[in-house]
């Protein structure tokens, strides 16, 4: 994914239609510890997903997380997969270099996130989301810093040699071409200087949403394919180069659910298991619009 949504500690919730929270109350939170957090009175709640949703769906969940962080305060992490597959724009990429009929021939999933970041492929991963109130990490950087230390030490914890990328790199411009994995940003988890995982992030009010995909396997290579870009540009750009997967690193099949464990027992803080969040409708609409996906 690869951003904070261009950088910034300032970007808007996702539009008009995501701004207003659904109503009800919220579900029921355990209080647990916040060993690691900067402030001292966090709730963190964990929601795994194994069997995966649609893109919009995905993406309205991880927006209602936000939207709950800022209104009650509270820190979660969520973990999750894609069904079916899907292609993933970031908030501000422009689309004209993709070519939406082939997608729609093709019968692909696609979908805009509310973060920043360029194109992702979501297949053979594991996605990972955190809203919490800005407050539990001290500012959005630090914030960015750590979830990757935390995954990081996930990853290590299953025999990869995942380090974070040096602060000096600095993200490619959303409008450049390429795919998130082609080169990391500071502050990125790396394997054998390759990038694993990709993240984004986003702002609403005293909260903030990250989320991001760690690849099991596979490659983007649906996204060059449906690149209006010259076959010169697609090999310049290939997101094949700078990325690499957890089963190349390990050298072997490795699966959500070992995951998904490593990150729970890596997290270094207790985490209070919730039950599934369903989206209000007016999100699930929004991410599901064309007008919303198709939009730049």
């Amino acid at each position: 994914m690869n951003g904070r949504s261009g950088g910034q500690e300032a970007t808007a919730a996702v539009g008009d239609a995501a701004v207003t929270a659904c109503d009800g109350t919220p579900d029921r939170l355990t209080a647990v510890s916040s060993d690691r957090l900067t402030a001292p009175s966090f709730t963190w709640r964990l929601l795994v997903e194994p069997d995966g949703r649609p893109g919009c769906v995905n993406m309205a969940i991880d927006q209602s997380l936000l939207e709950e962080a800022d209104r009650s305060h509270t820190a979660q992490l969520r973990l999750y997969r894609w069904n079916p597959p899907c292609l993933s724009f970031g908030r501000h990429e422009p689309t004209r270099r993709y070519d939406r009929a082939l997608l729609e021939r093709l019968g692909l999933d696609v979908v805009r996130r509310p973060t920043g970041g360029r194109a992702v492929w979501h297949e053979y991963e594991v996605t990972y989301a955190v809203a919490a109130p800005i407050a539990a990490f001290g500012s959005l950087r630090a914030a960015y810093r750590a979830i990757h230390e935390r995954l990081a030490a996930a990853l290590r914890s299953l025999g990869a040699d995942a380090s974070l990328a040096p602060d000096r790199l600095t993200a490619r411009p959303p409008d450049r071409p390429g795919t998130c994995f082609e080169s990391p940003v500071g502050g990125e988890v790396l394997v054998w200087g390759r990038k694993l995982v990709g993240s984004a992030q986003v702002r609403r009010a005293r909260a903030f949403l990250q989320h991001g995909s760690i690849l099991l396997d596979g490659s983007p290579e649906i996204i060059q394919a449906a690149s209006r870009q010259t076959s010169d540009v697609r090999r310049q750009t290939s997101g094949v180069r700078g990325a690499t997967t957890l089963s190349t690193a390990l050298g072997r099949r490795v699966t959500f659910e070992e995951v998904a464990q490593a990150i729970i027992g890596a997290w270094g803080s207790t985490l209070a298991s919730s039950a599934p969040v369903r989206p209000c409708p007016p999100l699930s609409a929004l991410f599901l619009d064309p007008a919303w996906t198709w939009r730049r």
